[in-house]
């Protein structure tokens, strides 16, 4: 039977910029496509109709990880999940022991079905759209049941509103009990001292401002890191 093949449009060792692995060394693989169009996406030119892919299978992502000698693996896109016979490749990494998963996800696809992958299910750093990204009516809120310690909730604000709706989300939902929880400023859009002071004034204790190092070690438009 022929071996199902992945549409990866970027695949590099880096430094984790965001999340609770930030700092530490992974390998990245990016698929094509998303089934969101955020307002302030840094990586459109991934879900364009015509973006430039190489046809990978499972085996071969699988064979590329393990020679860069690194044990973190991150899956993200666009969405990754989206990604046809996306749970067969899922196995396949996370039957390694020796390897960590991580899937960055932008919160619309539900994750219980991920969660039986064995031996070791894959870490979710799952975003939480605001209204400055106008997709929050499209978040899976059923998401937030299966969230553990080794997870993660990110909040992309651009605003004081967003900051606001944020809060809310993390009370009635109880996030800082479950989760790592994040709260991270779209870029260049506002300054993250305002987060900072709005953090003290409401005593959100638990929650971390999380700046993506990656812009700021490479020029914020750079590809492959």
């Amino acid at each position: 039977m022929e071996s199902m093949k992945y549409k990866v449009v970027e695949i590099f060792s880096s430094m984790n910029g965001e999340g609770p692995l930030a700092g530490e060394l992974a390998v990245f693989i990016r698929f094509a496509g998303c089934n969101l169009q955020c307002a302030y996406c840094d990586t459109r030119w991934a879900n364009e109709d015509h973006v430039s892919y190489q046809e990978m299978t499972g085996e071969e992502l699988y064979r590329y990880v393990k020679a860069t000698g690194l044990k973190n693996v991150t899956l993200t896109g666009g969405e990754p999940l989206i990604q046809p016979g996306i749970s067969e490749l899922l196995q396949l990494l996370c039957a390694d022991p020796g390897l960590s998963i991580e899937i960055e996800t932008n919160g619309s696809i539900g994750l219980k079905q991920f969660c039986k992958l064995k031996p070791n299910r894959p870490r979710f750093t799952m975003d939480y759209k605001l209204g400055s990204g106008d997709m929050e009516s499209k978040m899976a809120l059923d998401n937030f049941e299966i969230l553990t310690p080794k997870d993660a909730v990110k909040f992309v604000v651009g605003n004081i509103t967003d900051l606001e709706r944020a809060r809310e989300i993390i009370a009635v939902y109880h996030l800082t009990k479950l989760t790592n929880v994040f709260i991270s400023p779209v870029y260049a859009q506002i300054n993250p001292a305002e987060i900072v002071s709005y953090m003290k004034e409401h005593k959100m204790n638990s929650v971390r401002l999380q700046i993506q190092l990656h812009k700021v070690i490479w020029d914020p438009a750079k590809r492959g890191v």
